[in-house]
């Protein structure tokens, strides 16, 4: 009765380790860029040894994949659910926005090691995220398609990431402003710019 449970603990306790790796993976990369940062540098800032870190990662390499991967990988699961969620395509591009300015808020040093180090990816780790933030930037011109019917999805393209410019810009800018007061004003802003004609 008492194995089931202590794999599941063991389970856990190494999904947490992966976790905190990867949360010091991203402020540390964010601070320093990916090429200045060892795998002894992750594991002290995570709580465990250098070696211990290949237990879960076969290198720095995979800790950066894995990083940008998987914030990829839930931005599309999340900007999917949410559209599913919402009643029409107004709601749908509200709750989008507030999506990804939560996101932004939550994540700046993913955004920056995003901007920064996505080529330091093995390449087909870094058509992985490629392939994952284009059907991200896909979910949103669906949307936006519904709001401006006869606008180009082109143009619907570009207006998502002139949006996602903005939003992910400012967590850095407005670090000692209210979060709260940020997001109300990203949210505004992007809804705007988004539905104008």
């Amino acid at each position: 009765m008492s194995e089931p449970s202590l794999v599941t603990s063991r389970e856990r306790a190494k999904a947490d380790r992966r976790t905190a790796l990867l949360a010091a993976a991203a402020e540390l990369f964010a601070l320093r860029g990916f090429a200045r940062v060892s795998l002894e540098d992750l594991g002290a800032a995570a709580g465990v040894s250098g070696p211990a870190v290949y237990r879960h990662f076969p290198g720095k390499q995979a800790v950066l994949a894995a990083l940008l991967i998987d914030v990829s990988r839930d931005l599309v699961n999340g900007g999917q659910a949410v559209i599913a969620s919402a009643g029409d395509y107004t709601e749908a591009l509200r709750a989008l926005i507030a999506f990804h300015v939560e996101f932004a808020l939550s994540n700046p040093d993913v955004i920056v090691v995003q901007d920064r180090d996505l080529d330091s990816l093995a390449p087909e780790d870094r058509q992985a995220v490629r392939s994952l933030q284009r059907s991200y930037i896909e979910a949103w011109v669906g949307v936006l398609a519904g709001i401006h019917p006869g606008i180009v999805a082109s143009e619907l393209r570009i207006r998502a990431r002139a949006t996602f410019g903005l939003i992910n810009s400012t967590p850095h800018s407005a670090r000692t402003s209210p979060k709260a007061a940020v997001r109300r004003l990203l949210e505004a802003m992007a809804f705007a710019a988004l539905t104008t004609a």
